[in-house]
């Protein structure tokens, strides 16, 4: 029996990130959920779109693992979650880690960034940190 390749889950659509934006609540969440946009949009250079329901991304990629599966996912984006701001920072976080010490309150997984709030943290170094990850995955995966 030959297995069914699953697809990404998350993937561009059509949705409106106004729309996302504005729903996020309370007020201070969509007020940073606006502030790390414009930021994003700013060191990328690219328009925001929704990558499923509730991820805002810029600019995308298409990669192949060795094992065959491929697919296309965002090079930066973020999330207003319950718990957190999650900022996806695809390269990860390895050479960024003399950059996160002077960034704030903050949790990192393996390539996302919590932040409870915007203003625990120094914008001037979140803004290294997403411009730092944008080159990364430009040299990586070049357009």
């Amino acid at each position: 029996m030959a297995s069914k390749k699953s697809g990404n889950k998350t993937v561009a659509t059509n949705e409106s990130v106004e729309a996302y934006i504005g729903g996020v609540e309370p007020d201070w969440k969509q007020d940073d959920a606006r502030n790390i946009g414009a930021l994003i949009e700013r060191v990328t250079g690219e328009a925001p779109a929704m990558w499923g329901k509730t991820i805002v991304g810029y600019g995308s990629y298409h990669y192949k693992y060795e094992s065959g599966r491929e697919g296309d996912s965002l090079r930066a984006g973020f999330s207003a979650r319950k718990a957190a701001l999650t900022i996806y920072c695809m390269g990860g976080f390895s050479e960024k880690e003399p950059l996160l010490e002077k960034l704030g309150k903050h949790k990192t997984g393996k390539s996302c960034l919590y932040i409870k709030r915007l203003s625990d943290i120094d914008m001037d170094v979140l803004e290294q940190i997403i411009r730092k990850d944008w080159d990364y995955m430009a040299e990586k995966y070049p357009v």
